[in-house]
């Protein structure tokens, strides 16, 4: 056990890019709780699987910055790590029953859904292998991509949280 300490890579410090994707999150986090307050008078309304999928979303979003800020390679962030890997899947997932925007059909926003759907797994297998660049190159992805971009998109177009964020 010994030389497998050894073995293993010093802790990545976040990057100057890891501190924008972290604010990101959290002017994201911000827009959506200030979304999720206007349309109160709504919140009966919205089915079961929007707010599943809000609460997911706003824990990947509340963690994402505490998880790329921390120290890696700890117990804190391997757990914090699984609770936003979880977060992610169960967001992904659970977007497919939400289809009330385009009809009653998917749309493109679901093709975010099934790139996190096949890459968390794939980021526990890099952190696992302690594929250090593997990793942080799957976490960029995933915050970029399903968690940042997929978000963003949800203020345009008539969706929920645009009609309710902006009138």
């Amino acid at each position: 056990m010994a030389a497998e300490t050894l073995n293993r890579a010093p802790p990545l410090a976040p990057d100057r890019l890891e501190r924008v994707l972290g604010w990101a999150a959290l002017a994201l986090l911000a827009a959506a709780l200030a979304a999720i307050a206007r349309g109160h008078a709504s919140w009966a309304m919205v089915p079961p699987a929007i707010w599943l999928h809000l609460g997911t979303v706003i824990v990947a979003l509340v963690l994402t910055p505490v998880i790329l800020w921390q120290k890696r390679g700890t117990r804190r962030h391997r757990a914090l790590g699984y609770i936003w890997t979880a977060a992610m899947f169960i967001s992904a997932v659970d977007s497919f029953w939400i289809l009330e925007t385009n009809h009653g059909r998917f749309s493109a926003i679901h093709l975010l859904s099934a790139f996190v759907a096949v890459q968390t797994p794939r980021l526990i297998l890099t952190a696992r292998a302690h594929d250090h660049a593997a990793h942080r190159r799957t976490v960029r992805g995933l915050v970029i991509g399903g968690l940042l971009t997929a978000g963003a998109l949800t203020f345009p177009f008539h969706r929920l949280l645009g009609r309710w964020l902006l009138g």
